[in-house]
């Protein structure tokens, strides 16, 4: 995506996009990293032309991504393709993390809600299977450092994502060694920075016409740029980062590390200037994608939107545990959904816009119910909550979930991520100032497209 301000307005060009999905391989699930940084380069060539046909020059880039996952580097080299947080082999790390340390203090520490595939399970597993591996590393990067390193030969972890590791201390937001000690992982991160740095310029010969182009840390964990790129004026907004999963939480001013907190299974990620994203990862529309995949497979393809209109029609009496861990893997999603019902005593679907359908109505009622235990952990109350990322195309589940909520949702805009990604590009260069709130409102000055939906019951 490409952000050009035009009198103090943000406008977005898509440049280039691509699909990227874990692949199997010797019984692993991992991202294929050689092509996936190869359709970087692609987009970053189409950035080119794109910026002499405007007359324009870039003036940056920066990278966000998913979090959790990470490579391994030696000798300036990628070890072997990142691991994917899907593999069910991470549940190897689960067991061994918590044999040197309960969950309880792990949480007491980071604050971070429990995923068997957060960053520290994954290392612990990693090294379970493949000490040999762990030991020749010289540097563990999350996803966009590594693309970062890539692009220019420096390193640096920056702090948004390293909060998703569940190895940075929530309170002074810098790695816990004594808690990476105690359960046997040696710390190979670079050393931390915030969102605004400048980790160095394009590396000669990346991208031919970007030679010098400065590459910008900004809130690398994409959601911490899709919070950023909230259109409120609220110093606390309530925000559902819809898309694969659904993260329901409020930017707050420092952690909440109690044992309600704990037992609610609420995170305290970092976000942008010091913040605090207090959320809760849920399932999100994966369960709706796997399943239309598999049944492609089948040689039966449905379009998501075809399939999201005939759901809209149905009032199913199933709902579903959108969290259960059985819907984690990639697989026959309306098989493990099926299975689920059935050990609920639930009736089975009996087609699939009728699976559709309850997985949106599950989805909705997940997320009223997290948005009151969100407001009884913060103590504050939400009249709107702001639906962003792809996921806020999706209007039936909007108003479905204004519908259970009994608030007024606010969904918009669907690039949120890319958004909140630029505008701290263009802070950190000077071309805007001021803090978070003064930088959404060149989001709300820009006219993004916007829907509100109201509660119909």
């Amino acid at each position: 995506m490409a952000g050009e301000f035009v009198d103090s307005k943000l406008r977005l060009q898509e440049i280039h996009r691509f699909p990227n999905s874990p692949i199997q391989v010797d019984q692993k699930l991992v991202w294929d990293f050689d092509p996936l940084f190869a359709e970087i380069k692609i987009g970053l060539r189409k950035l080119v032309d794109y910026s002499i046909a405007l007359g324009v020059p870039v003036s940056s880039v920066a990278v966000d991504s998913w979090a959790v996952d990470y490579g391994l580097v030696a000798d300036g080299a990628l070890l072997t393709n990142p691991s994917c947080y899907r593999d069910p082999a991470n549940n190897v790390g689960v067991a061994k993390v918590h044999e040197m340390a309960p969950f309880e203090t792990l949480y007491a520490s980071s604050g971070i809600q429990f995923l068997p595939f957060n960053s520290i399970y994954q290392l612990a597993r990693q090294q379970v299977l493949e000490p040999e591996l762990v030991a020749r590393a010289e540097h563990v990067l999350l996803l966009p450092d590594l693309v970062g390193y890539f692009l220019t030969g420096k390193l640096a972890t920056e702090r948004t994502n390293a909060s998703s590791t569940g190895l940075l201390c929530a309170i002074s937001k810098t790695w816990d060694l004594e808690l990476a000690s105690r359960v046997g992982i040696q710390i190979k991160f670079p050393s931390l920075q915030d969102a605004g740095f400048e980790l160095g310029q394009l590396l000669p010969g990346v991208i031919d016409g970007l030679e010098g182009c400065k590459v910008v840390l900004v809130g690398s964990h994409d959601t911490a740029s899709a919070v950023v790129g909230v259109p409120s004026g609220s110093r606390s907004p309530a925000f559902l980062s819809s898309g694969t999963w659904s993260l329901l939480g409020a930017e707050i001013q420092s952690p909440i590390l109690t044992e309600a907190s704990r037992r609610a299974n609420f995170s305290n990620e970092l976000g942008v200037d010091g913040r605090v994203r207090y959320l809760k990862n849920l399932s999100g529309l994966w369960l709706l994608s796997e399943s239309i995949r598999h049944f492609s497979l089948i040689g039966e393809p449905i379009e998501l939107a075809d399939l999201i209109a005939q759901a809209s029609k149905i009032m199913p009496l199933q709902r579903i545990d959108v969290s259960d861990p059985l819907f984690m893997a990639p697989g026959d999603m309306p098989n493990k959904i099926a299975k689920h019902l059935a050990d609920t005593h639930q009736p089975a679907f009996e087609n699939l816009a009728e699976l559709a359908a309850i997985v949106l109505h599950s989805l909705a009622r997940s997320y009223a119910e997290n948005l009151l235990l969100l407001e009884e952990l913060t103590g504050l109350i939400f009249s709107t909550l702001h639906i962003i990322g792809g996921g806020s195309q999706n209007s039936v589940l909007n108003q479905l979930t204004a519908n259970y909520t009994k608030r007024r949702v606010v969904a918009g805009p669907v690039e949120a991520t890319a958004i909140g990604n630029i505008l701290i590009q263009a802070r950190a260069h000077g071309i805007l100032s001021g803090d978070l709130e003064q930088l959404r409102k060149v989001i709300l000055d820009s006219k993004f497209d916007l829907q509100i939906f109201l509660p119909e019951n």
